[in-house]
């Protein structure tokens, strides 16, 4: 049987690891193309750029909010008539898939420098296209990981607490999904069965962010750097990043995209909805009580939604959830990696029976 494992070229994280970027992006030819998020464009960049362009001539460009088509054409002209050697994303994670997609459009190497740990796109060769509304196209798979991922964890602290946490359901379902799929033989991102490596460090993820979840959100909301802190977001970026794409997906990442189809979602992060996702999927796979309970204690205790009105949908029609329900099973979709009997049926009920559990938790009821 053959197993592969893919990774991004080099990781670096700690407090003031985005000075390197000059100095990383030097390595790759004389010019370098930022996309950056608007509020890193106006209120990070700023302190960086004179030290960054000591070492390379570097264009900085704000990032319009989706990674859509369009964005992506966008930026790629951009880049073209720059004539620059090197793709960098600062930012969040539609940032970050952007950049990875024009770095492949063109042909050159790419820079992920996240400054929030919300999810693990800066590790993986693989984009997320949404439509110009925000609900998901599709994924663009990449040959490649990313060249050198540079998670300066100063930047991430002064984050508002709620990125951090959205990271942590991101991440929450990567064992879950990774367990899915080496028990079923289904292959991973690189088409493949996982490796013994992947699945070990998805398990990781998971009991890390169980440990260290709380102390890291407190840690934030206090805007310090903590041994706590660096090691949730290296779980959120590294763990979750090798262990889902290494590792594979199934059934939280399916109702993750299920949910994109209604409207009221949109504002709400991937991970936050990846949360909903992950209380799905531990009903739909017939998961044991402590597990489960397991489960929603640490989505409680750092603030993860349980509940469908933690993500816009207090109220939603079961003919709306029928539609979720119908995408999460959309032909290809990774829920077929589980080891249940997939219907659109099936996962109408289980996202009913989560959303159900979670509020008698809040209530009190259980």
């Amino acid at each position: 049987m053959i197993q592969a494992s893919i990774f991004p070229g080099k990781y670096v994280q700690g407090a003031g690891a985005l000075s390197r970027l000059g100095k990383e992006s030097a390595k790759f030819g004389k010019k370098a193309f930022a996309i950056c998020d608007p509020y890193v464009f106006e209120s990070v960049i700023p302190g960086y750029q004179d030290e960054i362009r000591k070492e390379i001539d570097i264009v900085f460009e704000k990032f319009n909010g989706e990674c859509s088509d369009k964005e992506i054409n966008r930026v790629t002209e951009l880049v073209k008539a720059e004539g620059s050697s090197v793709v960098i994303a600062v930012g969040g994670g539609k940032t970050i898939d952007t950049a990875k997609a024009v770095a492949h459009a063109l042909s050159l190497p790419v820079i992920i420098a996240p400054t929030i740990a919300s999810t693990d796109a800066p590790c993986s060769a693989l984009s997320v296209i949404y439509t110009d509304e925000g609900a998901v196209d599709r994924y663009l798979f990449l040959p490649s990981n990313p060249n050198v991922v540079l998670v300066d964890t100063s930047v991430i602290a002064k984050a508002p607490v709620r990125f951090l946490v959205s990271g942590m359901g991101d991440a929450l379902s990567t064992w879950l999904e990774a367990k899915s799929c080496q028990t079923g033989y289904a292959n991973n991102f690189a088409g493949e069965k996982g490796s013994m490596t992947a699945y070990a460090l998805a398990e990781l993820c998971y009991e890390t962010l169980l440990e260290f979840g709380v102390a890291a959100k407190v840690s934030n909301e206090t805007g310090v750097v903590t041994p706590a802190f660096e090691k949730v977001v290296e779980a959120n970026t590294l763990l979750s990043g090798l262990g889902f794409e290494s590792g594979g997906i199934a059934s939280c990442h399916a109702v993750h995209n299920g949910l994109t189809v209604l409207e009221p979602t949109h504002k709400y992060y991937h991970g936050e909805k990846v949360s909903i996702g992950v209380v799905t999927s531990v009903f739909l796979t017939d998961k044991p009580a402590d597990f489960i309970d397991e489960v929603y204690d640490f989505c409680e205790s750092v603030g993860l939604p349980t509940t469908l009105a933690q993500v816009g949908l207090e109220g939603v029609s079961d003919e709306d959830l029928m539609k979720v329900a119908v995408r999460a099973c959309a032909e290809g979709e990774t829920i077929y990696n589980e080891l249940v009997p997939i219907t659109p049926e099936a996962v109408f009920s289980a996202i009913k029976a989560a959303d159900a559990y979670g509020r008698a938790r809040k209530s009190g009821e259980v």
